[in-house]
């Protein structure tokens, strides 16, 4: 029997940190090595075309997203890992989901809400059909669990419609997918941490998982940590959080303790911190330095991932136009 597919996007918008490591690479990582789902894993370049980067630095943030999948341990002998763009049938089928989703519906999602705030200047019909797309991504592929985290829930929930729609106006094809909910932590912005930590907001907001340790030691002497007006501190929980995952569990409990009785250094806890983060990530920089020093092998391994996802989407893509009536 055929495993159960899954399937995950990125867009190469910056250099990874330890918000998407702990939010989702981690958890694609851990369902890869499970040996019990068939993982397609894409860089969504065309996702990226409707934010504000140039071509040179997609093309280049696109390779560096790759490498650092790559060292983080996507293995594509195990999964596969390709860019969206390499496999352009899955424009084909937006178009044809395009054609059954109603407007309304896609005027109801928050992220297009949120996007046009971002960026005001550049309020593109991209933005709004982004949905479309992530839905044919995951179809095209007869994706059955796509992790997320609750933001995205909606998201998935507009592909299942989409499916439906679908299959009702022409036939029973596509199956609804899943969400795949993850206890992922939210990691908030070091200088404002009421914030998601994201580039966004600013490179001093962010632990990059390419940064130097003394860079990483650098931002978190930044860090907010106790507010000015007592009471809870979310800047000193994101710093607990953060030795939760990268620290031993013994070191974390002296700090959550020393928090309760009110003797926490917040200095001692930074250099902490910063020490575990950059001995985590220590083999990952090597190994992303290696892969970026090479980048023909790298492109070829990219290649061979599109190869394999071709295969399933061709085949997709040819069962779609027949059944809507195009080919």
């Amino acid at each position: 029997m055929s495993k159960p597919v899954v399937f995950s996007g990125i867009q190469p918008s910056g250099n990874l940190h330890v918000g998407n490591y702990l939010g989702a690479v981690k958890h694609w990582i851990e369902l890869q090595d499970s040996d019990k789902y068939d993982c397609y894993f894409c860089i969504v370049d065309y996702h990226s075309l409707t934010g504000n980067r140039g071509a040179d630095e997609r093309r280049e943030q696109t390779l560096t997203t790759a490498a650092e999948l790559l060292a983080l341990g996507i293995d594509p002998n195990k999964s596969t890992l390709f860019i969206q763009s390499h496999v352009p049938e899955c424009t084909e089928l937006a178009w044809i989901f395009n054609t059954v989703t109603p407007v309304v519906e896609l005027e109801r999602m928050t992220q297009f809400k949120d996007k046009s705030k971002q960026q005001t200047k550049n309020i593109n019909a991209g933005l709004f059909t982004y949905p479309v797309l992530q839905a044919a991504d995951i179809l095209l592929y007869h994706g059955e669990l796509v992790p997320v985290g609750a933001d995205q829930v909606q998201h998935i929930e507009l592909t299942r419609n989409i499916t439906r729609w679908f299959n009702k106006r022409y036939t029973e094809y596509f199956l609804e997918p899943k969400p795949l909910l993850t206890e992922a932590p939210k990691v908030m912005s070091l200088l404002e941490p009421d914030k998601k930590m994201s580039k966004s907001l600013g490179e001093g907001h962010v632990i990059e998982l390419a940064d130097e340790p003394k860079v990483i030691e650098n931002k978190l002497k930044k860090a907010v940590t106790a507010t000015t007006g007592g009471g809870k501190a979310p800047g000193v929980d994101n710093l607990l959080l953060l030795l939760e995952h990268f620290a031993d569990g013994d070191v974390c409990q002296q700090f959550v303790k020393a928090e309760k009785a009110g003797k926490i250094s917040y200095s001692e806890l930074k250099g902490v911190v910063a020490e575990a983060v950059a001995s985590s990530f220590a083999d990952f920089r090597e190994r992303r330095a290696h892969l970026l020093s090479d980048p023909a092998v790298l492109k070829a391994q990219l290649s061979d991932g599109a190869k394999k996802a071709r295969v399933v989407a061709e085949k997709t893509m040819k069962e779609a136009r027949e059944l809507a009536g195009i080919k």
